[in-house]
Parts: structure tokens; sequence; C-alpha cells
């Protein structure tokens, strides 16, 4: 097999090691990132309950002192009944004094009503308060073991790292530069084995003669449909 081709098939092998490294440490930060999204939300799940109960007791509040002038102003009514000197005077203070009965009623009720959703909001803050506090726990440690997973990931990394940077040195700066314009462009992949004819990188086939040519091995060449680097190397080398 060509040298330089030997050498393009190393940085690769070193290139997609560094790839699944880099993987592993972005899954790792991912799920320390959602548990983190999760924490936040629950937070703001706690913020917005604890924001409705602030509404219900202003609401609350207003309804007690609109009960309060409305019992006042039945008070006032009843007393001036003692004053009033014909039936249809009686009969419209009557008529204000239940109709002020009413809305006292209709505000008992709906103070009642507040304080059992009040009551409800705050059990459920208690709940979730509990469940972010085991979260948060949970969180703390789980960051504390992604954080030695990821420093042992690393280390493994500068290791292949070191390595990856000697083979890309020995490449002429040409065909490196072509080399990492291909693993961008093919999804990490810039160089391919050529079997039976098919390029292993987009499975393509070959046309025949440029497949023959690529068997001698003294022509360095590239694949006419995805344009990655390509190369022969039977089932039976790679073992």
């Amino acid at each position: 097999m060509n040298e330089v081709i030997s050498q393009l098939i190393s940085l690769q092998a070193l290139d997609l090691e560094l790839d699944a490294i880099d993987n592993q440490i972005a899954e790792q930060e991912e799920g320390l990132a959602q548990r983190r999204a999760a924490s936040v939300e629950r937070q703001m799940g706690i913020e917005k309950l604890e924001s409705r109960i602030e509404e219900l007791e202003k609401e609350r509040r207003t309804l007690e002192l609109e009960m309060t002038e409305e019992q006042s102003h039945v008070k006032n009514r009843q007393s001036k009944m003692m004053q009033v000197q014909t039936g249809r005077e009686q009969t419209a203070l009557l008529k204000e004094i239940e109709d002020a009965k009413g809305n006292v009623k209709d505000k008992e009720e709906k103070i009642v009503e507040i304080m059992a959703e009040v009551e409800t909001l705050t059990a459920r803050i208690t709940e979730e308060r509990n469940l972010l506090k085991g979260e948060e726990e949970g969180l703390t440690e789980e960051e504390g073991a992604v954080k030695k997973a990821v420093a042992a990931i690393n280390r493994s990394r500068k290791s292949q790292a070191s390595a990856r940077e000697k083979e890309a040195e020995m490449l002429a700066a040409n065909l490196f530069s072509k080399y990492t314009l291909l693993r961008e462009r093919r999804n990490g992949l810039a160089v391919a084995n050529v079997l039976q004819g098919v390029c292993q990188g987009c499975f393509m086939s070959i046309p025949p003669q440029k497949f023959n040519m690529l068997l001698r091995g003294d022509q360095f060449l590239d694949c006419p449909a995805c344009q990655r680097i390509i190369y022969h190397q039977s089932v039976e080398e790679q073992e």
C-alpha cells in the first residue's frame, strides 16, 4: 500500500478515536445539562405557583375589604329602616339590604374557594420543593462524577491528540488541507476503503478502469461520487 495512504489511514483512525472521545464528553455534559435544565424548570414552576398564591391572596384581601364595606352598608340601611315613613321607601331599603347581603354571601363563598386553592397550591409547593431538593442533591453528586469522568476521558484524549499531531506533521501541507476539508464535508470520513469495487464511504460503485488502477496501488485516487480519498485493502489484510 502507498505509504502516504497508510499515513492518511492512521491519521483518520486517530481522528475517529478523538471524535468518539469528544462524543463521550459531550454525552456526559449533555446529560448533566438536561438535569440542570429540569431543575431550573422545576424552580420556575415553584415560582409560578408562588406568584399565583400572591395573586389569590391579593384578591382575597380585596374581597374582604369589599365585604366589610357591604356589611357596613347593610347596617347603615338597617338603621335607616327605623326612619322611613312610607312603604315604598321601606321596600327600596329592603331591596338594598338583600342585594348587599347577597353580595356579602357571594364574596364569602369566593374567599372560601380562594383559601382552598391557596391550601392546595401551598401543599403542591411543599412537594415540589422537596423534589427540587432531592434533584439538586443528586445533581451535585452527578456533577462531581461527571467532572471525574471527563477528566479521565481528557487524559486519554491528550495522548491520542499527541499521536494525531505527529501523524499530521508527516503529511504534506496541501494533502493535510485536503484531508481536513474532506473530514469536515464528509461527516468525519475523508479516506475510504474500496471493497469489491464499492466505495465504503458512499457505497457507490467505482468505474472498473479506476478500480483496476486502484488495485495497482501506484496512484493517488479519489472516489468519483463522494470525492473521498480511496484505497484498497482486502478484508484479510484488515484483519
